[in-house]
C-alpha cells in the first residue's frame, strides 16, 4: 500500500500511530497559507514549527526515512499529490471547525484514514448513556475516569515502512497547479526568525516531577511557576498524550498524587470534545445573548498592556513579550476584559490566537466563552472576577507583576492591590486604572439584566 503519513500535530517519532502503518510511504508537512498568511512575519509559532520540523526530519532520518515539507493551501497540494497513485492518506484527528472542513475536502480526493492521538479520549468516546455529549465537566470527568482503559496508554511501535523516492531537500511550493521549489529555510515561507526562549521538553518533564507533589496547592499562583509548562509540546504532538499518562503512571508508582494534573489533561479532553460536538462555538453564543460592546479605544489599552490594572497588564506584557500567559492569568484577563471593559468576547480569543504560542482552538474558545457567560454553561448567571482581589490572593508579594510591569517596582505589594491607591497615585509612564472596577461590575450587572434578567457570581 502507498501512503501519504501528513504529520500535523503530532511533531514526533516516539509513539505515533503514522509510523506503525506499513507499505511505502510519503511523510509530509504542509505549511498552510491559509493559517499562515494573517500572520505576523516574525510570528514566534512559525519559527518553533519550522525548527520542530528539522528536528523531525533527523529523527525520520534515523528510520530510514524523511519528511517532504509542502507549503500551499492542503486542499491544493493534494490535488497534485492523488495524481501519483497514493491509496490513502493517513493523518491524526483535528476537531476545530476549519480542520474538519480542510480534511473532509482532502477525503473527497483520496481516502482518508484519520488516526487517534491528540487527546486522551476520541471525541465521540465520553457520551451520556443517551448518546449525547456532556455540557457538564464533573460528570465528563467522573464518566471518563470510569471508561479509562490500559489501552489508553498503548504504545504505538514503528513498522517496516519504505521511503518513496522524492525530493525531500526543499520547500514545495503549491499555488494552485503551480509548483515550485524554494530553499528549505524559514525565510522561504516569508518569516523572519524569533525563536522562543523555552526550555528543552526534556528539562520540562525532569521539573514536572517535583512539579506533581505540589501541583494542586501552587499551580494558580503565577510567581511560583508551578505548572507544567506542557501545553506548548502537547499542542504540537512534540509530547505525545499518552507518553505523558505513562510518565503521570510512573510517578503515582512512587506515591506522588498525580490526579490534580490528571484532572486538567481530562478538562482538555473535554473542550476538546466539546468543539466537536458543538462546531459552532467558535464563532457564535452558546447560551444568552452577550454580545459585549465594541469599543476600539478599550481594546487597544488592553492589547498593550496599559489598562492601568497591573495584574491584566502584566498578564498581557508576558503574552506579548513571550507568547506564554499563566492560566489563572488568562482566566483574570478574559474576566476584566468581558464583564469590566463589557468587550466582544471574540475579540479577546482573536488576540490571544495570534500571540499565543500553545493556541489550541477548543481551550481558548471554550475557555473564553465560559468567561463570557455565553458558552455551554448550565449556570444561570455570569461570573465577574476582581482583579483586585485576584491579584492580591494569587500573586500576594507581587512578585509577577513587578516582573511585567516594572512601572510599578517600587510600590508595596499592598499598594498595587490597592485599586484606591492606584486611581490616586500618579506613576510615571503607567496610566492609571481605565474603569472603578465596582462601577464597571454594575454596569455590567446592568446590561446582563436587560439581556437575560439573571443573577451574577462575583469571584
Amino acid at each position: 500500500m502507498r501512503r501519504i503519513l501528513w504529520f500535523r500535530r503530532d511533531l514526533r517519532v516516539t509513539d505515533n500511530p503514522l509510523l506503525s502503518l506499513g507499505g511505502e510511504v510519503l511523510p509530509i508537512f504542509i505549511f498552510d497559507t491559509n493559517i499562515l498568511e494573517p500572520l505576523a512575519k516574525e510570528d514566534r509559532r512559525v519559527t518553533y514549527i519550522f525548527n520542530r520540523l528539522k528536528h523531525l526530519k533527523e529523527s525520520l532520518q534515523g528510520l530510514g526515512l524523511d519528511l517532504k515539507i509542502f507549503c500551499g493551501d492542503p486542499v491544493d497540494v493534494f490535488k497534485v499529490l492523488e495524481r501519483e497513485g497514493f491509496d490513502e492518506v493517513a493523518a491524526s484527528g483535528d476537531y476545530d471547525s476549519y480542520a474538519r472542513e480542510r480534511d473532509r475536502q482532502v477525503s473527497m480526493l483520496l481516502p482518508f484514514n484519520a488516526l487517534h492521538d491528540t487527546y486522551i479520549f476520541k471525541a465521540d468516546e465520553i457520551l451520556k448513556d443517551d448518546g449525547t455529549p456532556y455540557l457538564v465537566f464533573t460528570p465528563f470527568y467522573n464518566r471518563a475516569r470510569s471508561l479509562f482503559r490500559k489501552t489508553h496508554l498503548h504504545h504505538y511501535r514503528p513498522d517496516e515502512q519504505t521511503l518513496l523516492s522524492a525530493r525531500y531537500d526543499e520547500i514545495t511550493e503549491i499555488k494552485g497547479s503551480a509548483e515550485r521549489s524554494l530553499p528549505l529555510r524559514l525565510r522561504s515561507l516569508g518569516f523572519v526568525e524569533n525563536k522562543p526562549d523555552i526550555p528543552s521538553l526534556e528539562e520540562k518533564l525532569e521539573l514536572l516531577g517535583e512539579k506533581l507533589k505540589t501541583y494542586a496547592k501552587k499551580r494558580d499562583y503565577p510567581a511560583l511557576n508551578a505548572t507544567s509548562n506542557l501545553s506548548l509540546e502537547l499542542r504540537f504532538g512534540v509530547l505525545g498524550i499518552r507518553e505523558l499518562l505513562h510518565f503521570l503512571v510512573e510517578q503515582k508508582k512512587r506515591g506522588v498524587d498525580t490526579e490534580p494534573f490528571l484532572r486538567q489533561l481530562i478538562f482538555r479532553d473535554f473542550y476538546a470534545s466539546l468543539l466537536y460536538h458543538f462546531p459552532d462555538l467558535s464563532w457564535k453564543n452558546h447560551r444568552y445573548s452577550f454580545n459585549g460592546i465594541e469599543d476600539q479605544e478599550k481594546f487597544e489599552a488592553f492589547c498593550q498592556g496599559k489598562t492601568g490594572v497591573p495584574i491584566i497588564d502584566a498578564g498581557v506584557r508576558q503574552l506579548l513579550q513571550t507568547g506564554q500567559m499563566h492560566n489563572r492569568v488568562r482566566m483574570i484577563c478574559a474576566s476584566f476584559f468581558t464583564k469590566d471593559l463589557l468587550l466582544p468576547w471574540q475579540w479577546g480569543e482573536q488576540f490571544f490566537a495570534e500571540h499565543l504560542l500553545d493556541y489550541d482552538a477548543a481551550s481558548n474558545i471554550l475557555s473564553w466563552q465560559w468567561s463570557a457567560g455565553t458558552g455551554i454553561d448550565p449556570q444561570p448567571y455570569f461570573r465577574i472576577f476582581n482583579p483586585w482581589l485576584q491579584s492580591k490572593k494569587f500573586d500576594r508579594e507581587a512578585i509577577y507583576i513587578k516582573e511585567w510591569v516594572p512601572e510599578v517596582a517600587n510600590l508595596s505589594a499592598k499598594q498595587i492591590h490597592d485599586e484606591t491607591f492606584m486611581l490616586s497615585y500618579h506613576i510615571e509612564n503607567y496610566p492609571k486604572p481605565m474603569v472603578v472596577h465596582k462601577e464597571a461590575s454594575q454596569e455590567a450587572l446592568e446590561y446582563f439584566k436587560k439581556r437575560v434578567g439573571k443573577g451574577v457570581n462575583h469571584a
